[in-house]
This record gives structure tokens, sequence and C-alpha cells, in this order.
């Protein structure tokens, strides 16, 4: 049966909307196609060169991304750090009820943010409508909390906080963490992502900025803007989510300055099995583990599994990996009607055609290196709209022994594909799990778990779990990672309050050149 477009979602229906929500954001239309304005210098302006954005739904246009040159950068950054000095001495009290109108228009506007997710990067309704919640709702617990959080005499930094996060979670990782960094007195100014989410970011904080905070959204090259935003003598803080490669590169031009920073970079997140016989319950996690064809983080893409249990591991494991649901986020077929379900999908496609061409590079070296293919999937029979573009898509993967030398062995492969690595002592165990230099979590599958706890102490993870997955986590939870997966101030409950102010005793807990210091997780 072909299949259909659920209705009233096409990709022209979502743009009015979008329109209709925030005209102010949106330029007129050149060739068919929208461009949108950038937030700087207090309002909404017609700046930049225009650069289509493509869907990796389809791979069709969306808008116009206006990139700004670094002088306009600057002029913007500039009125950032005029407006976080008035915004600053602005009471607690006016900060929470600003920030709370700002949440209450986002909730009103909630299923639009999240279908402009669905079409701009590729989630699935169910985990595009997740990533919106998630978002509001920690921001609430926030408004909740921060008094407590400000108390003995916290601040805000000398100047605005500069954000620069990556594609796959627009409003859970980035407008979250604004929102806090305004409650907590900060201006904020946001980079808009090059490969995802422009519009769902320009609808958020257009709405944002209509409840009075002082916010900026800019785009452009990150190569242009990076010495404007990171170096710029008026930056408070800065605040990066992102891959080693960019994120080494903000630390390297922070090196000689005292600016507070965050800086998120990826690990190779690994599940070890040892001595375990709970194999539905792993199976479990492991099914929830490809949502959004773990195009985050805190993903699992290596197992490290003792040699006895392989077999049992493996019976286990592969009739999961071939039940992963992938496809067009929004295919439906003739019975569909308005007021159905959308379709339940683990995901969709990569974030764009090139990444998945990498990653099916990356398997292919691996393969030819000597790594064992225990299973390829295929795109063949998954739902796709007839004659759509489907160059973003890759099916799941998992590889046995990959060889030390592929990039799969050490490094996140962001996709989804799985590698497993076989053991034979503790000892090897560890040093699997410990393969790229630092994580931002890790898990233990053991039956003996104070065994698993002993285990623990030697993983180079700021989270581990034992038998359970672990997350970045929500409210009072602390987030950060070890080794070269994360740079300055750890974030997260109180930590993210602590590290985008100023006051207070006691140093912050992260990762500096002169110290590390952990908290309880």
């Amino acid at each position: 049966m072909a299949l259909r477009l659920a209705d009233g979602t096409a990709w022209s229906d979502t743009l009015a909307r979008a329109v209709a929500a925030a005209p102010e954001a949106f330029g007129p239309e050149v060739d068919g196609v929208t461009t949108l304005h950038n937030l700087v210098s207090g309002q909404w302006q017609a700046v930049g060169t225009p650069s289509a954005v493509r869907t990796p739904v389809d791979n069709t246009v969306l808008v116009n991304l206006p990139r700004l040159d670094a002088d306009t950068a600057r002029a913007a950054v500039a009125h950032a750090a005029t407006a976080h000095r008035d915004w600053a001495a602005t009471p607690l009290a006016e900060r929470k009820a600003r920030v709370g109108e700002a949440l209450d228009a986002l909730t009103a506007h909630r299923d639009l943010l999240a279908m402009l997710l669905v079409w701009e990067i590729g989630k699935p309704w169910r985990l595009a409508c997740a990533d919106v919640d998630r978002a509001l709702d920690g921001v609430r617990w926030y408004v909740e909390e921060i008094d407590r959080m400000l108390a003995g005499g916290r601040e805000a930094l000398p100047g605005p906080v500069s954000n620069i996060a990556s594609w796959n979670y627009p409003m859970s990782v980035l407008v979250h963490a604004e929102l806090v960094q305004l409650l907590a007195g900060n201006a904020v100014i946001a980079k808009t992502p090059s490969q995802g989410g422009a519009v769902c970011l320009t609808v958020a904080h257009a709405l944002m900025r209509r409840a009075g905070l002082p916010a900026t959204l800019l785009s452009g090259s990150g190569e242009e803007l990076s010495e404007v935003l990171v170096r710029a003598p008026e930056i408070g803080a800065v605040a990066f989510v992102g891959g080693r490669s960019n994120g080494g590169k903000v630390a390297a031009a922070l090196l000689d300055t005292d600016k507070r920073h965050f800086i998120e970079q990826e690990g190779l997140n690994a599940w070890g099995v040892w001595n375990f016989s709970q194999w539905d319950l792993l199976a479990a996690h492991l099914k929830k583990g490809f949502e959004y064809g773990k195009q985050r983080c805190t993903a699992y893409p290596r197992f490290v599994v003792q040699r006895d249990l392989v077999d049992e591991f493996l019976d286990m494991y592969l009739p999961v990996v071939r039940s992963v649901r992938f496809g067009h986020p929004l295919a439906v077929d003739e019975t569909w009607q308005a007021g159905d379900p959308l379709p339940e999908l683990d995901f969709g496609p990569l974030i764009s055609g090139a990444k998945a061409d990498e990653l099916r590079r990356k398997v292919d070296e691996a393969v030819r290196g000597g790594a064992v293919p225990l299973h390829r999937g295929k795109l063949d029979g998954a739902p796709f709209l007839d004659g759509q573009d489907t160059s973003a898509y890759v099916a799941p993967a998992v590889l046995l022994a990959p060889p030390g030398r592929s990039r799969l062995m050490h490094a996140e492969p962001f996709g989804p594909v799985d590698t497993i690595v076989v053991v034979d002592t503790t000892d090897e165990l560890l040093a699997a799990m410990n393969a790229s230099n630092g994580a931002l979590v890790a898990s233990l599958a053991c039956d003996d778990e104070e065994l698993a706890g002993k285990l623990a102490v030697d993983l180079q993870a700021f989270k581990v779990g034992i038998n359970k997955p672990r997350s970045r986590g929500d409210r009072e939870e602390p987030f950060g990672g070890r080794g070269a997966s994360w740079k300055g101030a750890f974030v997260g409950g109180d930590l993210l309050v602590q590290a985008v102010t100023q006051g207070g005793d006691g140093r912050l807990y992260g990762n500096f050149p002169d110290y590390s210091s952990y908290p309880a997780t």
C-alpha cells in the first residue's frame, strides 16, 4: 500500500503555522523560499547572506538561513552586553515572571515546536514532543528552585552567556540552558546550529523576546563567528555542546582567558557485560537505546562482553536490533485519519546525507579491516513515500571486533551502528570500556552489584549505571564528563546555576587546567 504524508503535517502547513506564530521573525519569500531573520541588537533583522537549509527527512529545502559576518556578530555581542547589565540588575521576582511568561507561550505552541523538529532534524513525533516537554518541564522546576540556588550572594556573571550547541536537542539542551541562564540574571546569546533546528529556535526565541527576555539568536559559520562568540571581551561565559574537534578549538581559544566555560564533547559510552543473566531486563534498555538513531551524547554504541556470555548476549541482542523501526517520520497509509497517532518509530533519518555517507564509509572501513558484520540492515521495507530522497537514512548495523585502527574503535559513530568487543578478564573489560579517553556515561550489566560497584570506580565516565543506562538527567541531577569528554564547569541542577553565576563559597565542580572535582552522581 502506498504511503502518504499525514494530513496537516506538510512542511508548507507547518511553516505557515510558524510564520503566523512569530511573523516578526520571518522575511518574505525569495524564489519561493522563506528567509529567516536574525535576532540581534534587540530586534529581528533581515541581515546576513541567505543559505538554503534542507531537511534530512526528504532533502527538500525548508528555508533560507541568513549567515552573519563577524562584524555584525560583534555588534550584536556588544548590544547583548549592555542588555546584560540591565537584566542583571532586574529583581529576581521580575525575572521569574518573565521567564514564566515565556514558558506559558512556549507551552501554547508546543505541538508546533515539536512538528518543526520533526521536519528540521528528523525526530519521530514522540521524541520531538519529548524534547520540547523536557525543556519546559525542566525550566519550570528551576523557576521554583532559583531563590534557593541564588541564596548566599550568588549573582550574574560579568557578561552574557554565549551558547554554541549542536543540532540534536534544540529545545531540551539549548533553550533549556538559555532560560536557566536568564533566570540567574544573565543575558544570553545563541548561535543557530547550521545543520538543523533553525525554525524551531526562531519561533522559540520570538516568544522569549516578546516576554521581555534579553536573548540574541544569530546564525553563521562557526569558523567565522567563533572568535566573536568565544573570545569577545564582553562574553561572560561560553557554553559548548558538540564534538571533540570543534570543542577542542573552543577550549584552545579560551586558554589565555579566565572566562567561565562548560564544554561538553563526545565520548565512546560503553556497556560492559560480565557475569550477567538478566537478559530480558537488558533487552528493554537496549531497544530504547536506539531512539533517535543514537544521535545523542549519552547513547551507548559499544558493548564489551565477557567471552563466556557472547552467545547468550547475541541471542538477546540481535532480535532487538532487528526489531528497530525507522523511516519517514510522517508517512502513513490510506487508512490514517486526522486524530490518529503519528508513526511510532525509533528513529528517522540521520541529520544529513553527508553524515549518512560518512557513517556508511566507517562501517565499510571497519569490515575491510577485519570487523565481523553480525547485522547490516536494509532500507528495503522501511516506511517511505514513493520517490522520496532517502540519502540521509541508515539502517542499524552491528560489528564484532572492530580493528584497532578503525575510526569506530575509539570514536562515537553518532548513528545506529554498534560495535562489540569480546574480553576474557575484568582488566580487559575496563580497558575496552575506557577506549576513548573519557566518556559522559557508562553502564555495567552484572548480577553481582557489589562487584559491579568495584569495577565502576575504574571507569572513566562521569555517570555509571549498574544494570541500567545513565543519561544527562533532569532537574537536580548533575551532568559532566571525565577525561577529554568535558572541559570546564559541570552543569545540571544546582551546578548549572553555579556555573553561570559568581559569588558564594567553594570552587566549582568540573575539569579545569589546574584541578578536577567531581560531585556525587
